[in-house]
């Protein structure tokens, strides 16, 4: 009986140390990476996590030794003890099995989950389960910060994606997030163009553009979703010529990030997308897919697959009017020929395409590339923020 009763703390020890570990070695990984861009990290949330799973290796130990021994009543209770407790085990009328079996068992006799196991259940599941629940459940996910680029905080979880897979995705909060307590943000979501990789990672400037924008051109704040591009092909925007709905389309994210952010409500009113270089194919197939999720999309920088784009747009099921900014430097000659090749593309496209109100930005021109696409970033997130407003 005493020995089943180690069993709950052997096991909350487990499932502990291992939440722990994962956590200290998620921690390490985002040091790396904020060395590796010139962040600074907070190295004690990683020690704190390393110590108590070390701490709960030493108590997994330890009890497992007691109920391997028997301590605590097995080896003090003698042959006789052991022979009743069998006894009472194995008969189903003794008072033992009663109460061993309404400690395992749940309603109708089936065996109860672990208390780890259920307690992660829930917290993965944020609400009670529910067999037919039609659309992911909101779940309020634990983000740590990684460092505080332009300004504001960079944070990063792990977030299920549209395979329920996880994957990372950061979040910027703006330095207006933590001014203003009670002020809820629109939320932009920039897509990656380089598997298992954030868009930060790829334009790290991309801060430093945002931060810019409202200081200079005093354009509204917004939240930036950054998640990882999936794998399994070295070119993921390539694929929304094929699945378009799977870039537009991610339930859990929004889900998410509004769950655990004060965010402005998921909608074409406060949530727009974003893409810069290679990425920007996939916010224009996002912002033409799904307008009514998307009330403005900006593509920086893109070369574009016209046919493909506008057969998106066309077959977009929903009314609203698709508003899109294809910027480009003045000297990229390539960069503005797509814009401007896609612009007529939807013109003469039917349904939200030939609806979408496409706009084209050329007059961006510095001494170098990287001033050019900060400049570039700048007036998207002005567009951005206007748009956005004005959809409201």
């Amino acid at each position: 009986m005493v020995r089943s009763l180690l069993v709950v703390p052997l096991l909350a020890a487990a499932g502990g140390g291992v939440w722990l570990a994962r956590g200290a070695l998620v921690r390490w990984r985002d040091l790396r990476a904020a060395e590796t861009y010139e962040l600074s990290g907070d190295r004690w949330p990683m020690l704190v996590r390393a110590a108590g799973a070390m701490t709960c290796g030493v108590c997994v130990t330890v009890l497992t030794l007691l109920t391997a021994l028997g301590v605590f009543g097995d080896l003090g209770g003698g042959v006789a003890g052991r022979t009743g407790s069998a006894a009472d085990r194995f008969d189903g009328g003794g008072a033992g099995a009663g109460a061993g079996a309404e400690g395992l068992a749940g309603p109708g006799g089936r065996p109860a989950a672990p208390p780890v196991e259920a307690a992660a259940a829930e917290a993965a599941a944020g609400a009670p389960a529910s067999a037919a629940a039609p659309s992911p459940a909101p779940v309020v996910s634990r983000f740590d910060s990684v460092g505080r680029p332009g300004g504001g905080e960079l944070l990063q979880s792990a977030v299920p994606g549209p395979d329920g897979h996880p994957r990372n995705v950061r979040v910027w909060l703006p330095a207006e997030y933590a001014k203003d307590p009670n002020a809820r943000f629109p939320v932009v979501v920039m897509h990656a163009a380089t598997p298992r990789k954030t868009a930060d990672t790829e334009v790290p400037d991309v801060f430093e553009g945002l931060a810019s924008a409202v200081q200079t051109t005093k354009a509204k704040p917004f939240i930036l979703v950054a998640p990882e591009a999936p794998n399994g092909t070295a070119h993921p925007c390539e694929l929304v010529a094929a699945a378009p709905m799977a870039v537009a389309d991610d339930a859990a994210l929004r889900t998410t990030i509004a769950a655990t952010f004060r965010t402005l409500p998921p909608g074409p009113a406060a949530w727009g997308t974003l893409g810069v270089g290679d990425g920007a194919p996939c916010a224009a197939a996002a912002g033409l897919a799904r307008p009514d999720l998307y009330g403005a999309a900006a593509a920086v920088s893109g070369r574009y697959d016209t046919t493909a784009l506008a057969r998106t747009g066309a077959e977009a099921p929903t009314t609203a009017s698709p508003r899109l900014l294809l910027a480009a430097g003045k000297a990229d000659t390539a960069g503005l020929d797509a814009a401007r090749k896609l612009q007529t593309a939807l013109r003469g496209g039917t349904g939200a395409a030939a609806r979408a109100e496409v706009r084209i930005s050329d007059n961006a021109t510095d001494y170098s590339a990287d001033r050019i696409r900060l400049r570039l970033v700048r007036q998207a997130a002005q567009y951005l923020g206007e748009t956005l407003g004005r959809t409201s």
